[in-house]
């Protein structure tokens, strides 16, 4: 496969389904954007660990690369025969969770947006990347009423105004070896910033792995009325703004794993019980397409029985329904906390 050799302990799904004739018959096109194979299977190529190993450097990686993108999706998000992604965004009023507040500390739920006209982080120019945040700013600035709010710059803001988004976990870091080697960490923190409502349930990350990183959240277990935030803030921004989307996929994004409804919904939830019987979680959160991470996310560990619970499917799905699946999860998890 010329330069392109992956380690022999490399086990990402680009590496399992990049047979030389895949790669042969790809290795020399291109998008409008000038985006390349090369360009996409870098980050795999640097970090022989890596799960996935591609990312998309525009909205038409995922048709110039088919060949590579979509047995990488099937096998991530599973057999989608006949696949038309249908989203459905929708305010729902489902019961509070946990009114007294004994199991779950927090409730997030973000997506992610990218644009049509503009190449996807990994691949975006300088100056691209200023006039996409410029465009973003002048939408945000639409927001009202408990969405309204200050876009804070990482290039111009006050560095002490920015130390205390941090230190309340507000701010964005710079991504990690798996983006820097797909270039999303390019000119960082030039083009970057957060746009925060004024109530600071409400964030925006603007130019981090995706172009937009939408995220509602509250120390509450009210799913419908952190849930309900979030689509009065799409509904906003999808009157100005152009997302890059695909009939098939839904919503495209950087990392393929993101794709269809691009969204994370999840607790905090405190389990001392079910701490020590992690099977009958596993099985109550696997029954609902849900699943279990550290406290502090993906590959961390449990602190203080509290876990991070949130769904496991985004495409074939829609929100609304990635929502009403949280919802049973958790209260079978509650249930079962209760029973011990």
């Amino acid at each position: 496969m010329n330069s392109f050799v992956f380690l022999e302990k490399s086990n990402s799904l680009v590496k399992k389904h990049l047979s030389s004739k895949i790669y042969k018959a790809l290795e020399h096109k291109q998008t409008d954007s000038g985006f390349t194979l090369e360009k996409a299977i870098h980050s795999g190529l640097e970090n022989p660990d890596s799960t996935i190993g591609i990312y998309a450097g525009d909205s038409q990686s995922y048709q110039t690369f088919s060949p590579i993108f979509d047995p990488i999706i099937q096998e991530y998000h599973g057999e989608l025969e006949n696949l038309k992604h249908k989203s459905d965004i929708r305010e729902l009023n489902l019961p509070v969770l946990d009114p007294e507040g004994k199991y779950i500390q927090s409730t997030r739920i973000r997506v992610a947006r990218n644009l049509k006209s503009f190449s996807f982080p990994c691949h975006i120019a300088l100056s691209q990347r200023h006039a996409l945040e410029k465009k973003i700013i002048a939408v945000l600035n639409y927001l009202s009423g408990n969405l309204e709010g200050n876009y804070y710059s990482f290039e111009h803001s006050d560095k002490k105004k920015l130390n205390q988004l941090e230190t309340k976990n507000f701010w964005f870091q710079k991504g990690d070896r798996f983006q820097d080697a797909a270039g999303i960490n390019s000119d960082f923190p030039k083009g970057r910033g957060v746009y925060l409502s004024f109530d600071q349930k409400l964030m925006v990350w603007v130019n981090e792995e995706d172009h937009l990183r939408i995220i509602s959240l509250e120390k509450t277990s009210d799913l419908s009325k952190v849930y309900n935030r979030l689509c009065q803030c799409i509904s906003a921004l999808n009157q100005h703004l152009d997302f890059a989307w695909d009939k098939r996929y839904g919503n495209l994004t950087s990392c393929p794993t993101n794709i269809g409804t691009s969204m994370r919904a999840g607790v905090h939830i405190q389990l001392k019980k079910l701490e020590h019987k992690k099977k009958l979680l596993l099985n109550i959160t696997q029954a609902c397409n849900l699943q279990i991470r550290g406290t502090s996310g993906e590959k961390t560990k449990i602190k203080n029985a509290v876990f991070d619970i949130s769904n496991r499917q985004r495409l074939g799905i829609s929100e609304s329904g990635i929502i009403q699946n949280l919802h049973a999860g958790l209260l079978a998890i509650i249930k079962a906390e209760k029973s011990l």
